[in-house]
């Protein structure tokens, strides 16, 4: 099959072709980057795909499926600017969205901000009240739903000008009737709005959560829609045939249609695939704990590997913006540090890098675009570690004039150097980004110095090896395409979807015919979707997972089920697990206390057609990879000063040989920085493996 993954980035949008069938002598592996188009996103997608056909003389019509990770629905909520969202809820429970959990997210603070009081998705005006009332543990209706309330409510909302609908009513999740009625008379009354229901969004306990993740859903819903359908149909104008499957945040990819419907599916859509795509790369190189770098124009995004699996966000720290999100997501960290993080001094006279970014436009000032801010593209401009000549392979030139106007100017503002104002930009950056994964890290236990860390995206090869040589991490990897390794990763992604059901069954009284049957009930809902994407059940593998705690605790851990019928001895296997699983987390675990099971979980995943190993070329030797010699200039302990440094080109670098840094490697969609004291070598994987001189 010939496949293009597709990930816009806040700078660039990265582009790779695979044919997961091609012999030796066609095109397996191909790549392409271009400038995002910020105005409309789905015009950089296509002119990228267009390109990347022409480039390699691929007809367009052959292309079976376009994967594609899109930031749409992030931006909407990062900027705050979505739908205008209304909310049809049970009586009483009008204020939930804005008091929240009484718990402020900044204890001591008395100047934090309270997103979803400062900043609401959904306005009080925009808040509609209905009489319904089920009632726990098993969804009973204590009070009809009227009917009429919400026929009321729905055209107080289409006259006020909502163009999105949220309905969240007390306890769906234990019955959904009363939600898919009030969704059924919002679409007699109001066809043309964007409707959801909690209970399909997140049909789960813990109301605030639920609650805010459907107005999220609702209020980035529009947007996304409209994106994918036209997305969709600019695909088809521009002569492609191909089916088109988005990225979501649980790691697998989703149909236009399901994404449409919910959207918020996508929250994490490109940060997801970056650490699939790092987790892969990883994998060619026999390692199995990974911490995933990916680093872009505008953010830097942090995700864990170990043992080869991924972790997932729980219900206690999955956020978006300061907003709770309760659906299904890969764990990963994001801060504002990119290429185009913003050097200032602030009002009281610190130094800080980011998080504000230069973005696509008008971007660093060594794009020649306009930009009057010192970025860290600019400071690795000056520190020489960019080749002004041989920028995304010699397509974009370097403005190395600009790039020494704006540190200049930074460094007076300093009273430095130029060169150390530069050298100190990358330094605060570094540190920055050191912090987030400590953060990730050491606070939960792990040791960083057993991971490897694989730097990927437009800078994580710039900053990869100074980053780990903070963190004590023995080897940095470089995978073979690093650029677009978040497009990668939408390349050996599975079709997956999850389900959910909240439980709440105490160990000793559990109901094993309860259980066995919400597992029944999630399959069939699964397995509807999969048939509606026209998918053969039979290639279709699902997985059992619970979230359980100890009676008495606040939040959830995962842990496995197994297979089969759960009977007595299986669900005692899962408790086990979860003492376990306990017991790694917290440092001990309770083996005499009771646990509840407070949710059920189903994921299921149809395979597709992935991306092959990157083939090894030819032996080479070390003189016909060097491009030129150059100066960079490095900080070694408490020294700043410029060494002789050597400019390579990847592609021709021999395998296996160790090379002594400082180096610069340059490739077509990144540049990778070997720091004075270190070493590297290109790996039979096709991965750069760096790593630090011994003494």
């Amino acid at each position: 099959m010939r496949l293009i993954g597709v990930d816009v980035g806040g700078t660039f949008t990265d582009l790779v072709y695979a044919d997961t069938e091609a012999a030796d002598t066609g095109v397996k592996i191909g790549v392409h980057k271009i400038s995002t188009t910020p105005d409309d996103p789905s015009r950089g997608v296509v002119e990228g795909l267009t390109a990347l056909c022409d480039k390699y003389g691929i007809p367009r019509e052959t292309i079976d499926t376009v994967f594609h990770g899109t930031t749409i629905a992030t931006n909407a909520i990062l900027e705050h600017d979505g739908a205008v969202t209304g909310m049809i809820t049970t009586g009483g429970y009008r204020d939930i969205l804005h008091i929240g959990r009484h718990q402020r997210p900044q204890h001591y603070s008395i100047m934090q901000d309270i997103p979803w009081q400062d900043r609401p998705l959904v306005k009080r005006r925009h808040r509609k009240t209905v009489k319904e009332r089920l009632v726990p543990p098993r969804g009973d209706v204590l009070e009809p739903l009227d009917e009429q309330g919400v026929r009321d409510a729905v055209r107080e909302l289409k006259d006020a000008g909502v163009e999105a609908i949220a309905i969240c009513f007390l306890f769906s999740y234990l019955d959904p009737a009363h939600e898919a009625r009030a969704m059924e008379i919002v679409r007699e009354e109001y066809p043309d709005c964007f409707a959801t229901t909690s209970s399909s969004v997140s049909p789960q306990f813990r109301e605030f959560e639920r609650f805010t993740t459907t107005a999220m859903n609702a209020f980035v819903g529009p947007k996304v829609r409209n994106y994918v359908t036209k997305l969709e149909s600019d695909i088809e104008k521009s002569g492609f045939k191909a089916d088109l499957r988005i990225m979501a945040s649980n790691g697998g990819v989703a149909t236009p249609a399901m994404v449409a419907e919910r959207p918020v599916l996508t929250l994490l859509s490109g940060p997801a695939a970056g650490v699939i795509g790092g987790d892969w790369a990883g994998g060619l190189s026999g390692k199995r704990n990974l911490i995933t770098f990916d680093i872009g124009g505008t953010s830097a995004d942090i995700g864990i590997v170990t043992d080869g699996g991924f972790g997932e966000a729980t219900a206690r720290d999955t956020w978006i913006a300061g907003f709770p999100v309760m659906v299904p997501m890969i764990d990963v960290h994001t801060i504002g540090a990119g290429g185009g993080s913003i050097a200032f001094v602030d009002q009281a006279g610190a130094f800080k890098v980011g998080p504000r970014s230069a973005g696509a436009v008008p971007g660093p000032a060594a794009y020649g675009r306009g930009g009057t801010r010192a970025t860290v593209t600019d400071a690795n401009v000056v520190l020489g570690r960019l080749d002004r000549g041989n920028f995304l392979g010699g397509s974009m030139s370097l403005d190395e004039v600009a790039a020494r106007r704006v540190i200049g100017e930074l460094a007076k503002q300093l009273g430095l150097s130029d060169l150390e104002a530069a050298e100190g930009v990358i330094t605060v950056i570094n540190a920055n980004m050191a912090n987030a994964i400590r953060s990730r890290t050491v606070q939960k236990g792990i040791d960083p110095r057993n991971y490897a860390l694989v730097a990927f995206g437009g800078a994580g090869p710039l900053h990869g090896a100074e980053v780990a040589d903070m963190l004590g991490i023995p080897e940095t990897i470089i995978p073979p395409h690093p650029g677009i390794t978040s497009a990668v990763g939408l390349l050996i992604s599975d079709l997956r979807y999850d389900a959910i059901r909240t439980s709440f069954q105490i160990s000793g009284a559990a109901d094993l015919a309860r259980i066995n049957a919400d597992f029944a009930a999630m399959a069939k809902e699964l397995g509807e979707r999969f048939t509606a994407d026209g998918i053969d059940l039979s290639k279709v593998t699902f997985e059992r997972r619970g979230d359980l705690r100890y009676v008495g605790q606040g939040y959830e851990l995962r842990v496995p089920f197994p297979d089969g019928p759960i009977d007595a001895a299986a669900l005692a296997k899962a408790f086990d697990a979860f003492h376990e699983v306990h017991k790694r987390e917290y440092g001990h675990h309770f083996a005499d206390s009771a646990i509840e099971i407070v949710n059920l979980r189903l994921v299921g995943a149809a395979s597709a057609a992935k991306i092959a190993k990157p083939a090894v070329g030819a032996a080479k030797s070390l003189a016909a990879a060097k491009v030129r010699d150059g100066i960079g200039t490095f900080r070694v302990g408490t020294k700043l000063s410029d060494y002789p440094t050597t400019f390579y080109r990847r592609d021709l670098l021999p395998v296996g040989e160790r090379i002594a840094g400082p180096a610069i490697v340059l490739q077509m969609d990144s540049t990778t920085v070997v720091p004075p004291q270190h070493s590297f070598e290109a790996d039979t994987a096709g991965n750069l493996i760096i790593r630090k001189s011994d003494g």
